[in-house]
């Protein structure tokens, strides 16, 4: 990987693209450090402090680069186009539209990232009014008395929801740039730079609280499961394909063999983001609750992530989102369908119905592996909190941390390789 890099750095034109994206990433920190007009930063930095408890917007956090809870002008970071994706994605299955664009080709794939703009902006305004409620009622940090907004007046909070809102359109703007004019992957590179600088903080703070023994556990921890994350994400079930001969004219097409790749994880991190999200709601609606109400304090006290309740109900809903994921983005019949169209069949099964049948009897087996693979990834960081004697707030990873940096590392390095062989050949062509 170093040696693809360092031959990334010799070649102009990649050099270019790495030191542009790198340009990039640091402009999105930057932002994530300039505060919103009409907060009180003192106050924040105070609350900040005394915060003890995991907090219900840790999610967003994470996505932010703990832009969120400082109130900053990337506060939302790219957490609103990043459910905006996945809602269009999810819609394909509701209004058959949106699966017709999704199959035409290139100029239905450009509305479909029209239409998650749009959903990304609203998503932007609702969120910030959200989380400015939260904060101007002083609900955003438990046990806080400060005061984080430093005029509290209709038109200022209005004039924080549309800069927060603008920060949101700036990131998704960002995120195109890099995917454009960079190396790719523009959204998951902010993301990726959001998590990783947020991890030598963390590890300085266990290590500053006299827990170095655990700072050592937890990176031994965080190399033996990135290890073990690598080794399953790259999994294949290589599903064979003949193609027949068949004669158009005087020449001979087909007779080639190929194979369907299948991921064991083929849902990605999406199942783990949806259980995270759903089970942040109760604890969110929560806030606008009395303390004294029943509902309000079985919440507070099964909801986190220390109690049975909440693992419990966090694996189930991530076996879920899983098996549903994977069942919109691979379509056996559709995939059969194709095969049968272009002359291919699977060798010891007839094209059409017969290969669907074992396409999904495929699939539903490396589903099932793979998303108990998601809940132990997902469940190890939380069952270490305790051996560990560290709270929810200092775990300075998670799940979904640890499934977002290795795919996107081990993405980010093919697409490299994948540009350096294009400019070999295009030099070897010459």
């Amino acid at each position: 990987m170093l040696s693809a890099f360092a031959q990334a750095f010799r070649t102009p034109d990649l050099r270019r693209k790495l030191l542009f994206t790198l340009f990039i990433m640091a402009m999105f920190r930057l932002g994530s450090y300039i505060p919103t007009p009409g907060v009180d930063s003192k106050a924040i930095q105070s609350c900040l402090s005394q915060e003890s408890e995991a907090n219900l917007l840790d999610l967003v956090n994470l996505f932010s680069g703990g832009a969120l809870l400082q109130l900053s002008v990337f506060a939302l970071g790219i957490m609103p186009y990043i459910t905006a994706s996945i809602i269009v994605q999810l819609l394909r299955v509701v209004i058959p539209r949106f699966d017709d664009l999704h199959h035409e080709g290139q100029t239905g794939q450009a509305k479909l990232t029209q239409y998650t703009r749009y959903l990304t902006i609203f998503l932007g305004i609702l969120q910030a009014t959200t989380t400015l409620t939260l904060a101007r009622t002083g609900r955003m940090f438990s046990g806080c008395s400060e005061k984080v907004l430093a005029e509290d007046s209709w038109w200022m909070f209005l004039i924080m929801v549309i800069v927060m809102m603008a920060g949101t359109a700036v990131v998704m703007w960002l995120g195109e740039l890099i995917t454009e004019r960079g190396i790719g992957n523009g959204m998951s590179l902010l993301i990726f730079t959001s998590i990783i600088a947020r991890l030598p903080s963390q590890m300085l703070a266990i290590g500053q609280s006299g827990k170095w023994g655990s700072v050592l556990v937890i990176l031994l921890l965080l190399l033996a499961v990135t290890l073990a994350v690598v080794y399953v994400e790259q999994a294949q079930r290589r599903i064979p394909v003949q193609y027949a001969k068949r004669m158009i004219g005087r020449r001979q097409y087909g007779g080639t063999t190929t194979y369907i790749p299948l991921k064991i994880n083929m849902s990605g991190v999406i199942p783990v983001i949806f259980a995270s999200s759903i089970l942040a709601l109760p604890a969110m609606v929560a806030q606008f609750g009395e303390p004294t109400d029943a509902w309000v304090q079985w919440i507070s006290t099964h909801l986190h992530q220390g109690d049975w309740v909440y693992l419990s109900v966090y694996s189930l809903f991530i076996l879920f989102f899983a098996f549903f994921y994977t069942s919109i983005t691979f379509n056996p019949e559709e995939v059969a369908d194709n095969m049968k169209r272009y002359g291919g069949f699977i060798p010891g099964y007839r094209a059409g119905r017969p290969t669907a049948e074992f396409l999904s009897y495929v699939i539903n087996r490396i589903t099932t592996a793979g998303s108990l693979y998601l809940v132990v990834i997902a469940l190890l960081p939380s069952l270490l909190i305790i051996p560990l004697k560290l709270s929810a707030s200092q775990m300075p990873f998670g799940g979904t941390t640890l499934l977002i940096i290795v795919g996107v590392g081990l993405q980010t390095v093919k697409e490299i390789n994948t540009q350096l062989q294009q400019h070999h050949y295009e030099g070897f062509l010459r």
